[in-house]
């Protein structure tokens, strides 16, 4: 069972690619919603006020992955899906990648343009620090305080993450495993008697 991807671990400092005088401006960011790729859209369209065009593809998703490739006016997939390819070439995903055009007077045709887009978006890439992470699923459990010992070497045993806990008379706690022990763990946990468990969506 595949239970990483890979995607970026931080934003990329623009690259720039030039073409019959035409510049071509290539940004890779790590997203995980629509909502953070119009943001950093909005943010280059502030800053790059003479441009003409901002093509971009991304993907989201670790496992049921969507994606959307954008030519912002450019000939039809001569920018957003050479974008896009790449990013598959890469094999990442919860990655944005925008192109920012500054037209140079001469016509690039669409070869060229796809061309242009699809080596802006490779260069981008190749700055980007990727990184494999695991698909992790969670667990919220809930025991007395007398157990605590007994449920934190069971963390350590299983090398659980712990994304939230509270220690009152009754305690809770979300631990996440990588989606390939799942069932292990659920075989622990449903064995304890003392316990309360739940997977989390």
């Amino acid at each position: 069972m595949k239970d990483t991807y890979r995607t970026i671990a931080a934003a990329t400092a623009p690259v720039l690619f030039k073409e019959k005088q035409s510049k071509f401006l290539g940004y890779a960011f790590p997203v995980k919603t629509e909502a953070e790729v119009k943001t950093y859209l909005e943010q280059l369209r502030k800053e790059h006020l003479g441009a003409v065009h901002f093509c971009y593809a991304y993907q989201l998703g670790a496992e049921t992955k969507q994606y959307r490739a954008n030519d912002d006016g450019e000939p039809s997939n001569s920018a957003g899906m050479p974008i896009y390819g790449q990013l598959l070439s890469f094999d990442l995903t919860n990655v944005l990648v925008v192109v920012v055009r500054y037209y140079g007077g001469i016509k690039l045709g669409v070869g060229g343009l796809m061309t242009a887009y699809r080596m802006t978006a490779l260069c981008s890439l190749e700055t980007a620090q990727i990184e494999e992470r695991t698909i992790d699923v969670a667990f919220k459990i809930g025991f007395d305080y007398p157990m605590l010992n007994k449920v934190m070497r069971l963390v350590k045993e299983h090398q659980l993450t712990i994304t939230h806990q509270s220690h009152e008379m009754r305690c809770e706690m979300i631990v996440a495993t990588r989606k390939k022990n799942v069932e292990k763990l659920q075989g622990v946990l449903a064995a304890w008697h003392d316990i309360t468990w739940e997977l989390i969506d």
